[in-house]
């Protein structure tokens, strides 16, 4: 499984050029589809625009774009460069324009499309797409904030927690970080604890 870059999460922005009002949303997709609902659902909920312009990235090398009315590669494309840029994949962005009556020339649009795409991704973030190892672990109560701060401090995320005799903990950890974190762990519990993975999936990491 090769790592990439994705959106850490969904983000829009706005800003004003010569009275166009440039409104810009990021998301993660994992297939045209998804992102394609999502240029939908933009579109939807800016009906009253005068463009809606879009492009998405997926990591299968699938690239599409749209200028929505604006002309030939002012819009789309110059957004599509962001994140090619960027080496951002599984990403779709929109880019809603409210026409504010002056005209901003070929040039204009270009950098002002690329600023809105840049921005969105700016809010968004990015994250790098790893191997993450599902864990289950039986945790005694008193231990269960020193072990939830272990998981922590290895870059995991707990999922879910059952409440019985004890607290069987669900988590995710980078691949990279599950040795590290076993041998805290045995340190930690005297050898008396231990995580057992249950799988591996590919997942988004921390925030870079």
């Amino acid at each position: 499984m090769t790592e990439y870059l994705v959106p850490y999460e969904s983000a829009e922005s706005e800003f004003e050029e010569k009275r166009s009002r440039f409104i810009s949303h990021v998301f993660l997709v994992e297939s045209e589809a998804e992102a394609r609902a999502r240029i939908d659902e933009m579109k939807k909920k800016y009906y009253d625009a005068r463009h809606n312009c879009w492009c998405f990235v997926l990591h299968d090398g699938t690239v599409r774009y749209g200028d929505d009315g604006e002309p030939q590669g002012t819009a789309g494309q110059p957004m599509l460069n962001v994140f090619q840029r960027e080496n951002v994949e599984n990403v779709v962005c929109i880019v809603t324009r409210y026409f504010g009556g002056i005209l901003l020339g070929a040039g204009g649009l270009t950098r002002a499309y690329a600023k809105a795409a840049k921005d969105a991704l700016d809010n968004a973030g990015k994250a790098r797409m790893q191997p993450f190892s599902v864990l289950l672990l039986e945790c005694p109560y008193p231990m269960f904030e020193r072990i939830k701060l272990l998981i922590e401090g290895h870059e995991g995320k707990i999922e879910s927690s059952d409440y019985g005799a004890a607290v069987t903990l669900t988590f995710l950890l980078p691949v990279q970080r599950t040795a590290d974190f076993s041998a805290a762990l045995t340190e930690l519990s005297g050898g008396q604890m231990s995580a057992e993975e249950v799988e591996q999936r590919f997942l988004p990491g921390a925030r870079e």
